[in-house]
Order: structure tokens, then C-alpha cells, then sequence
């Protein structure tokens, strides 16, 4: 028979039990409130981001050129007005040969179609036209229903336009402020916080500024890794649009798994419509070694000092920012893990205990050209005038 519960002890685990219950939920209801101050504030926050993601691509420039004697003022402009110009020549890159190639991907998926029409009339799925022609009138009848949604739905995309090139536009002017005053940021934040704060943040964002920037750069060369190989391919087997294949994976890259998936099903695609299902097969094999390659070899060696996330976390944190905000959660999920573990990292170094300092060694007494000792002095220091 098993000794009956201690009264006192079963009292204390209920009191510690509610007390650890209380403190959980202050936390979520104040996560539950910055979440919410952060979708109000989300029409400043999401050009603050990117204009941050665009800065860790375009700050190694412009420090070269600050190092070399040019004024940040200058340097921040000239290698603004130059991504302004990539920019540009990739949308070029994109859409030229995309307008060129225009008719022969309407034919190609003309006779798709045709195809598809043809297999499924015949075994085993022996669909007639008459069927086939039956839902197609079905089809056409619920476009015309839904003409109201689709207006509506056609304004909502041009205020997505609308809005989206004022977000770019707020976010290049960030940039260059950033690129220019950068530097400045973290001593007059310091210069700003009481007490410990004026520590405390002025580090963690420092370390989240080079989470971030090692982000970006592993991206950036991996996707560039895949552009590459998978651009041979394709221009080996005579695919077209491989231009814009090429570019189209290398931007892919910086939303992690779901990018190269995306990347990879478009190219199969054109592959089929335009060379065939042997072609598109090809390419699919080229594209899961490259995949295997760039998962295996290429990203461990890129960001083995960079984020130190598990392959699992980035893979729910992408799908958990995608669920939420579609591909603007995609694209900022694996950065905000990174951030939160950057976060978490410091509160743990700043809540472990340190050992204590060893007890010096009695010395003789050192005499009178000895001046007054000081010991170390806890908490953050003033800054010097």
C-alpha cells in the first residue's frame, strides 16, 4: 500500500503550480498584446524590414567604399542608384524573353490540353467530349456568376500594387539612411536607455544584425549555387526562358524549402509544355540533385556559423509564417526565428550562473609606493564624454 500524500507538500506544489500557471499567462498576454501592437504598426514595420534585409545585401559595398575615404553620404547613394540599376536589368532579364517566348508557351499549352483531352478519353478514364464539353459550360457559367468577385478581387490586387510599390519606395529611402547613418545607430540607441537597457539591447541587436547579415549572404550564394547549376541544365536540354528560370531560383532562395520547390515546379512545367514529359523528367532529376547537393554540402557549409538552426525549426518556422502571412511570413519566417533564438541565446547567458571569482593570493604588504586599490565595478559603465 502506497504511503498517503503529505498535506504540505501537496499545498506547496499547488501554490507553486498556480503561481508558475500566472506567470505563464502574463506572458502570453503580453505577447498576445505586442503581436497585436505589431499588426497595427505592420504599414511602418514591414518597410523596416525589408529596407534591413536590403541593407545586409547592399552594407559590404558600401563599406568598401566608406573604407576607402569616399563620405557615407556618397557612398550610400552610389550603391543605392547601383542596386536601383539591378534591379532594374534583372526585371529586364525576366521579362524580355519571357515577351519573346510568349507564343510558343500559349501553344505549348494549347496542345497540353489537347493531349490531356486525348489520354483522358481513352482507357482508363474514357471521358467523352460531351462530358469534357459539359464541364467546360459549367465552368463558364460560374465565371459569369462570379463577375462582381472578380472585379472586386481586381481592385483588391491593384491597392496590392499600389501598395506594394510604396512600400518599396519607403524602403530604399530607409535603406540609403541606414547605409549612410548606420554606424551611428547602436551608440546614440546606448546614449538613449536607462540602466541596464543601455546594454542589454544595443548587444542583442548587434548579434541579430549579424544573424541577419549571415542570412542573407548563405542565401544569396545559395541561390546563386542553384541558379547556376540548374541554368546549365535547363540551357543544356534546350530548354527556353532560361534566363528568368535562372533568376527566378536565385531569388527563390531567400524563402528557404518552399522557394526551391516553387522554383523547381515552374521549370518543370515550362520543360513539359514546351520539350515534353522525357525533357521535364530530366529536369526534375536535375533539380533534386541540385536540391540534395545544396541541402547537404552546400547550406551546412555556408551557414554552419550563421544561424544555427535545425533543419526541422526553419522548415515549421517557414510553414507556420506562410499559413499566417502568406509570402511575406514565408519570406521574414527563418529570419525571426533566427532573431527569437539570438534572443534566447542572450537571456540564457545573462540567467546562467557564472562561477564565482577565485580568491586572490595573500601577497606581503606591498608598501608605500602603493596607491589605492579599486575592485571591478558591476553593471553598465558611463559612457565617456
Amino acid at each position: 500500500m502506497s504511503p498517503p500524500l503529505s498535506p504540505g507538500k501537496t499545498r506547496a506544489a499547488l501554490r507553486t503550480s498556480a503561481r508558475v500557471s500566472l506567470d505563464v499567462l502574463l506572458v502570453l498576454i503580453m505577447a498576445g498584446v505586442a503581436l497585436w501592437l505589431l499588426g497595427k504598426a505592420w504599414s511602418i514595420l514591414w518597410p523596416l524590414l525589408l529596407a534591413l534585409l536590403l541593407t545586409t545585401l547592399t552594407w559590404p559595398p558600401t563599406r568598401f567604399l566608406r573604407n576607402r575615404g569616399w563620405r557615407p553620404a556618397l557612398a550610400a547613394s552610389v550603391v543605392t542608384v547601383a542596386s536601383l540599376l539591378i534591379a532594374a536589368g534583372i526585371i529586364a532579364l525576366i521579362s524580355v524573353p519571357v515577351a519573346g517566348q510568349s507564343g510558343k508557351l500559349v501553344d505549348g499549352v494549347v496542345d497540353g490540353i489537347q493531349w490531356l483531352r486525348d489520354w483522358a478519353a481513352g482507357p482508363p478514364l474514357n471521358i467523352g467530349d460531351d462530358q469534357v464539353s459539359s464541364a467546360v459550360d459549367a465552368g463558364i457559367g460560374r465565371l459569369q456568376d462570379s463577375v462582381g468577385s472578380i472585379a472586386t478581387a481586381t481592385l483588391s490586387g491593384v491597392n496590392v500594387v499600389v501598395n506594394g510599390l510604396i512600400t518599396t519606395v519607403l524602403a530604399l529611402f530607409l535603406m540609403f539612411f541606414f547605409l549612410k547613418d548606420g554606424p551611428q545607430f547602436l551608440p546614440w540607441l546606448s546614449r538613449q536607455l536607462p540602466g541596464r537597457l543601455a546594454v542589454d539591447i544595443p548587444t542583442v541587436a548587434d548579434r541579430a544584425w549579424v544573424t541577419l547579415g549571415s542570412f542573407v549572404r548563405s542565401q544569396a550564394a545559395v541561390g546563386l549555387i542553384d541558379a547556376v547549376f540548374i541554368g546549365v541544365g535547363l540551357w543544356i536540354l534546350g530548354v527556353p526562358l532560361v534566363m528568368p528560370l535562372a533568376i527566378l531560383t536565385f531569388v527563390s532562395a531567400f524563402v528557404p524549402i518552399i522557394g526551391a520547390l516553387f522554383a523547381g515546379f515552374v521549370a518543370v512545367l515550362i520543360a513539359l509544355v514546351s520539350n515534353g514529359w522525357k525533357e521535364a523528367l530530366i529536369v526534375l532529376v536535375i533539380i533534386i540533385v541540385v536540391q540534395q547537393l545544396e541541402g547537404n554540402v552546400f547550406q551546412p557549409m555556408l551557414q554552419s556559423r550563421g544561424l544555427s538552426l535545425h533543419a526541422a525549426v526553419i522548415l515549421l518556422a517557414v510553414t507556420l509564417g506562410g499559413s499566417l502571412a502568406g509570402i511575406v511570413g514565408s519570406l521574414l519566417a527563418v529570419p525571426v526565428a533566427a532573431f527569437v533564438a539570438v534572443v534566447w541565446r542572450y537571456i540564457r547567458e545573462q540567467l546562467s550562473e557564472t562561477p564565482p571569482d577565485p580568491e586572490p593570493d595573500p601577497a606581503p604588504d606591498p608598501g608605500p609606493h602603493s596607491g589605492p586599490q579599486s575592485g571591478p565595478q558591476s553593471g553598465p559603465q558611463p559612457e565617456a564624454a
